[in-house]
C-alpha cells in the first residue's frame, strides 16, 4: 500500500522526488435549512459554538493539525451566526445556513457558484504559501443529510442503506430522518409531476442535485477540491461527509479522483458503500465519527512514510546488496 501511495503522489506532482510541503487544513462551517425537521440531535446553534472553540484551540482538528504540522484555516462560509467579530476565523459567509431542501431548493444558482469560488480561493490562498498537501474539514449540525441523499442519488444506492445515526439519532431518529429526506426527494423536480425527459435532466445534472440539497460548507468543499485538483495538490479526503464531496467533486470531472487520498472508513453507516462505490481503498479505519477533517489528518503519517519511503530509502542495487529473495 505505500508503494501504491508514494506512486500515486509522484503521479500527482509529475516527479520521483516529492514533497508534502506546507500542508494546509480547510475548516468549513455552515447550517442546513433541513436541520429544522428534526433530522439531528444535535441543534444548530452547536456550529457556532464549535466554530467558536476551534478559534481557541480546543478541538480534535486543532489537536491534529498541531501535531502533524497543517495550518489551520477557519473558515465561516454559511454559518447561522454572526461570527464576524470572532478573531481567526475567515468570513466568506454566503448566507445564515441554506434554505430547508424539504420545500425548496437549499440555494440559488447565484449561491452555488459563489460557494465554489469561496472554495477555489480558499485553496488558491493555500497554493500561493507553497502548500502541496490540501486537507479539508467541516462543522455543520445536519450535513449527514444532503450527503446521504448524494450518496443514494450518484450512486444509486436506497435512501435507507445511506442512512445513519449522524450526531447521535437512536434508531426512531433515524427513521424520522429517512422519511423526511424520502420526501425531500420525492417533492423535489426529480420526482413532482414532469416529463420523463425532463425527470431525466434533473436527474443527470449532477450540478443541480448538488444546489438543491447541498450545503454552503459543502460546496466550498467540493471547489477547493476541484482547485487542488486542477494544481496537482494531494487532496486528503476524510469522512462521511467529505467523502461525499469528493463523490460530487469526482461527478463533475471524474479525473479530479487521481488527486485523492482517502484517509478514513469512519463510523457512518454508509460510509464504507460510498467508498467501495468509488473504488477507494481508505488508509486508516479507527471508528471515528468526529468530522472536522480528523481522520484524513490522523492518515497523514502513513502518507509522509510512502513519500520518505520513495526518496529516503536506498534499493538494493544502490545500496550494493546482493538481492536474496
Amino acid at each position: 500500500m505505500l508503494e501504491e501511495l508514494a506512486m500515486q503522489v509522484c503521479l500527482i506532482q509529475q516527479t520521483l522526488t516529492p514533497s508534502l510541503a506546507h500542508p494546509c487544513h480547510l475548516l468549513l462551517g455552515g447550517d442546513h435549512g433541513i436541520e429544522r425537521e428534526g433530522v439531528s440531535v444535535s441543534p444548530r446553534e452547536v456550529t457556532w459554538q464549535q466554530m467558536i472553540n476551534f478559534t481557541r484551540g480546543g478541538g480534535g482538528v486543532n489537536m491534529f493539525c498541531r501535531q502533524h504540522g497543517f495550518k489551520l484555516r477557519i473558515v465561516d462560509v454559511g454559518v447561522d451566526y454572526d461570527l464576524s467579530a470572532v478573531p481567526d476565523i475567515i468570513h466568506c459567509k454566503i448566507a445564515r445556513g441554506t434554505r430547508n431542501f424539504l420545500y425548496e431548493p437549499a440555494m440559488t444558482e447565484e449561491e452555488f457558484d459563489k460557494a465554489i469560488e469561496v472554495g477555489a480561493s480558499l485553496a488558491d490562498d493555500c497554493i500561493a504559501e507553497g502548500c502541496k498537501v490540501l486537507c479539508i474539514g467541516e462543522m455543520g449540525i445536519g450535513n449527514t443529510s444532503p450527503s446521504s441523499i448524494w450518496m443514494s442519488l450518484f450512486c444509486d444506492i436506497p435512501l435507507d442503506e445511506c442512512i445513519g445515526a449522524g450526531a447521535g439519532l437512536d434508531t426512531p431518529g433515524i427513521r424520522h430522518k429517512c422519511e423526511v429526506l424520502r420526501q425531500a426527494i420525492d417533492h423535489s423536480p426529480l420526482t413532482i409531476d414532469h416529463s420523463a425527459a425532463q425527470k431525466s435532466a434533473y436527474a443527470n445534472n449532477g450540478q443541480f442535485i448538488l444546489r438543491y440539497f447541498g450545503g454552503f460548507e459543502m460546496i466550498a468543499a467540493i471547489g477547493a477540491m476541484l482547485r487542488a485538483a486542477e494544481q496537482h495538490l494531494i487532496i486528503l479526503v476524510d469522512g462521511f461527509i467529505m467523502t461525499a464531496c469528493a463523490l460530487a467533486a469526482c461527478r463533475l470531472y471524474p479525473e479530479a479522483q487521481r488527486y485523492m487520498v482517502f484517509g478514513h472508513c469512519g463510523d457512518e453507516s454508509g460510509h464504507r458503500r460510498m467508498l467501495d462505490a468509488m473504488g477507494a481503498k481508505p488508509l486508516l479505519s479507527l471508528g471515528m465519527r468526529l468530522g472536522e477533517g480528523t481522520g484524513a489528518l490522523c492518515a497523514f503519517p502513513i502518507l509522509d512514510s510512502a513519500v520518505r519511503m520513495i526518496n529516503e530509502m536506498n534499493n538494493f542495487d544502490h545500496a550494493g546488496i546482493t538481492r536474496y529473495f
